[in-house]
């Protein structure tokens, strides 16, 4: 009876484990770090292994490429779903011009159009496309002191890229903080 017992616990721990090790890869696709910054709570967000060589070599024949983050921010509940505190969505799009050879950088925070860059250089592309870094999206009056919160941005591209993207139809993550 003691070793049907202690295998079963093994046999649960290892299950445990190997759910840790699952959920852990599925959060390394894209890392987010909130950030209380004066009266407002940062982003940052990086998207690793966002641009396969077939994203790229879609964006350099001209195709107007959009990733979009919908970021939020949000408070656990007890009994019920968890509430969503506050939402924003951010849009950066890409397009290459055959001709001049340059690419048009766009970005959109909760439909308001940032004014857009243009740069020759594959890396800004990539920069642009796969980190935000250091957005004012929320502002900190609303929330309560002392209290844990968490940030959940989920990735998308448009054109859906189909098997190309790495992701499927797309990939989330999520970091807690405490609000002080």
């Amino acid at each position: 009876m003691g070793f049907k017992t202690a295998r079963l616990g093994l046999s649960a721990a290892a299950i445990v484990i190997a759910a840790a090790h699952v959920s852990a890869q599925a959060g390394q696709g894209l890392r987010v770090v909130p950030v209380v910054r004066g009266d407002y709570l940062l982003v940052n967000v990086e998207l690793r292994d966002g641009l396969t060589p077939e994203v790229l070599a879609a964006i350099d024949s001209g195709l107007k490429t959009t990733f979009t983050y919908t970021v939020d921010l949000k408070v656990e509940a007890t009994l019920f779903r968890d509430r969503t505190v506050m939402s924003a969505i951010v849009t950066n799009s890409v397009e290459f011009d055959n001709l001049q050879r340059k690419y048009t950088l766009e970005r959109s925070v909760d439909g308001r159009d940032v004014k857009p860059e243009v740069t020759s250089d594959p890396m800004d592309v990539r920069r642009w496309l796969t980190r935000l870094q250091d957005l004012q999206l929320f502002k900190t009056r609303q929330l309560v002191r002392n209290r844990e919160y968490y940030v959940r941005v989920s990735a998308s591209a448009r054109p859906s890229y189909g098997s190309i993207w790495p992701f499927g139809s797309g990939t989330s993550a999520q970091t807690k903080f405490i609000f002080r």
